[in-house]
């Protein structure tokens, strides 16, 4: 018989039968083997082109890791997914912040996945350059196309790679294409360089501009409107439709004063409301002429090779200077020449030549 506790209240506890515990030790130590447990490089593989997310993700998870026994894995299942990739087009989209990037992804991602595509979105988020933490946040704004099963959302924090590009974008671009979608987004974060590395490893340029932000004859500069193949002025709506206009008038004028470029393709501009889902198909119908014009002269397979190219030598440069910079001699004379320079002692060229050649020895 249960015992009443008497209080001097009228509640009063009963105290019961006691529980079992709700897991089993035995049962925790098996979930937690399993998870340090890696699949092989086979299975990653075949799990990989079987379209399994989780696998994905993990071996995205692998190209992203610093440890050199996780790059090894890496680049063997990279090197068995290469056969299945190269399937799919590459839209590259930039802007400034608040421009509407991700509520534009969302609604170009939902016309795609609703035509019977996949998409997959690469999304290079923000690193803190304090606490190298990063906002990742693109899941959260996303949340139609996160639900969507056609489509995969993959936030990547910058770090410290040059204009706050993903180092390993271009690798994770290959193993999406393994897993069968047939587009790739790669969203940057509008600021810096990134652009220009985003630029080549698209096959696409979509740039994002707000009407009424002031810099619409910006668009006589040369940079990054001239890496543009499209220019699309996002939240036309509402009273912003008129300066959304002019807007466009002003970008079709300026885009006439650059040379043609090397596709034979005039870059197109174009408003549109991504919220109100207005101008959506106009984007689309801009990128399905582009493709049928570059897969005609073959613009699009001698870009593509031409990028290859130079993400060969962009890695070899990436790999000589980690290799450079983890010799214990250069670290040694890197500390030395660095107080040399504060004590004024030496001048920042004279050390630099000084650490080289030690590097040779």
């Amino acid at each position: 018989m249960t015992k009443k506790k008497s209080l001097k209240s009228a509640l009063y506890e009963v105290e019961g039968i006691k529980q079992p515990a709700t897991t089993n030790d035995r049962s925790i130590k098996k979930v937690k083997l399993q998870r340090r447990k890696q699949p092989s490089e086979k299975e990653f593989v075949e799990k990989i082109i079987e379209g399994d997310i989780s696998y994905l993700s993990r071996a995205i998870t692998l190209i992203e890791s610093t440890n050199p026994n996780h790059q090894k894995k890496a680049n063997t299942i990279l090197e068995r997914c290469l056969p299945f990739a190269n399937k799919s087009i590459r839209i590259g989209i930039t802007g400034v912040p608040g421009v509407g990037k991700s509520t534009f992804i969302e609604a170009f991602g939902k016309l795609f996945t609703n035509k019977g595509k996949k998409v997959a979105v690469l999304a290079i988020d923000p690193s803190s350059s304090i606490n190298k933490g990063s906002i990742l946040g693109d899941k959260t704004r996303m949340e139609e196309l996160v639900k969507d099963q056609n489509a995969y959302i993959r936030p990547s924090p910058s770090g410290s790679s040059l204009g706050g590009v993903a180092q390993k974008t271009r690798e994770t671009i290959i193993l999406c294409e393994a897993a069968g979608y047939d587009v790739i987004f790669i969203e940057t974060v509008g600021v810096g360089q990134s652009e220009t590395a985003v630029h080549s490893m698209v096959d696409f340029f979509l740039l994002l501009k707000l009407a009424g932000a002031g810099d619409e004859l910006q668009g006589i500069k040369r940079g990054i409107i001239e890496m543009a193949d499209a220019i699309v002025i996002n939240k036309a709506d509402k009273d912003n439709i008129k300066r959304a206009e002019l807007a466009k008038n002003e970008f079709t004028r300026a885009l006439h004063l650059y040379p043609p470029k090397e596709s034979n393709w005039q870059p197109q501009v174009t408003t549109c409301s991504a919220f109100y889902n207005e101008g959506i198909d106009t984007v689309y119908k801009i990128i399905d002429d582009y493709f049928k014009l570059t897969k005609a002269n073959g613009f699009f397979d001698e870009r593509r090779n031409e990028q290859n190219n130079y993400w060969l030598l962009e890695t070899i440069n990436q790999q000589l200077t980690t290799n450079f910079y983890n010799k214990t001699t250069v670290k040694k004379a890197l500390k030395k020449y660095k107080e040399d320079i504060k004590n004024l002692k030496t001048t920042p060229f004279k050390a630099a030549q000084e650490i080289l050649k030690l590097s040779k020895k």
